[in-house]
């Protein structure tokens, strides 16, 4: 059940003390792919449990997972190149790329809002909550409005457009859902009230701009090493999406206070920069951190959900790693 994914690591202390905290015999064992890499080398690669507990069939490089809010920063990126293209503003009312839109909040919410969650909307047929611009509250129907105005600038729809941007940067297990282009989709389970797994089915409810990519671990790798390294955006705009955005901060459920750039959390605390994001969809669970001073990714994985009302069970195993990782990193 344990499956080395094409990795030499060096760094046996990471390897041992990650080895230590996945405990077989837990009730509820850790069930996914770790990857950790630094530079050209991935430090921990392992998968542990089973793609189909029903079949007993492991994970291999190819797995596909549901990656929850890390899509955000995929959609936040294609708005971004947009802009670098000169096809959209970040500080106007979204009512110029969206002139369908008769809510009057259109005419005051602007793209900056929506990757910052800063807009206020709750509903498309309800007034905003606040005033746009003047408070944070986490959004999943920002991101949607986004992907409807990358369709509307590029003249595409937000699946064919995304897949044109997972092909240029060679992350070929990675697709909007919608395409149907996936072929090793892993089954996402829940830990039901009787401590019994069952397979999720309301898996893809969420937006997909907002929560519902496919992607692998490896396929993460590769986009942190693109992203990060200038092959994405422009330096000017790169810069702007990780900058702290002024007023966009939240109370995570996991991590306290969190700032977010454009359209992913920027973290500075203990002077350790981390960007990127966590995840969380029915049957899924991931995370992807990136840390800029020494070129690491943390990438996790997982297809069991242990408490979809308690985040802090069901991310109790990323969490772990998370800190176990930034102690080993300052």
């Amino acid at each position: 059940m344990l499956l080395l994914i094409s990795c030499n690591p060096k760094k046996e202390f990471i390897s041992n003390k990650i080895d230590t905290l996945i405990d077989k015999k837990s009730a509820i064992p850790f069930n996914g792919v770790i990857l950790i890499n630094k530079g050209e080398e991935n430090v921990y690669c392992k998968s542990f449990g089973y793609s189909n507990f029903e079949e007993k069939t492991e994970f291999n490089s190819e797995s596909q997972f549901v990656i929850g809010s890390i899509s955000k920063q995929f959609t936040a990126v294609l708005v971004l190149q947009e802009f670098d293209k000169g096809n959209l503003e970040l500080d106007v009312p979204i009512k110029k790329y969206l002139p369908e839109l008769t809510q009057q909040w259109a005419n005051k919410v602007t793209v900056r809002h929506l990757l910052t969650h800063m807009h206020g909307i709750i509903a498309l047929n309800e007034e905003t909550k606040f005033e746009s611009g003047t408070q944070y509250e986490y959004s999943q129907i920002g991101f949607d409005l986004l992907a409807k105005i990358v369709e509307k600038t590029s003249k595409k729809s937000f699946a064919d457009i995304s897949f044109d941007l997972f092909q240029k940067c060679k992350m070929f297990n990675t697709f909007h859902p919608d395409l149907k282009k996936h072929k090793n989709l892993v089954f996402g389970y829940t830990l039901n009230d009787n401590e019994k797994l069952e397979i999720e089915s309301r898996t893809f409810e969420n937006y997909v701009a907002a929560g519902g990519f496919i992607s692998t671990a490896n396929d993460l790798l590769q986009w942190n090493k693109l992203l990060y390294n200038g092959k994405l955006l422009s330096d000017k705009t790169f810069k702007l999406f990780v900058t702290k955005q002024n007023g966009a901060i939240r109370n995570h459920p996991l991590f306290g206070k969190t700032d977010y750039g454009l359209g992913i959390t920027v973290d500075t605390k203990d002077d350790i920069i981390q960007y990127g994001q966590t995840g969380f969809t029915p049957g899924f669970v991931s995370v992807n951190f990136y840390y800029p001073k020494t070129k690491t990714s943390l990438i996790v994985l997982q297809n069991v959900v242990e408490n979809s009302n308690d985040l802090n069970k069901s991310f109790g195993y990323i969490t772990k790693i998370h800190t176990l990782l930034r102690k080993e990193i300052k």
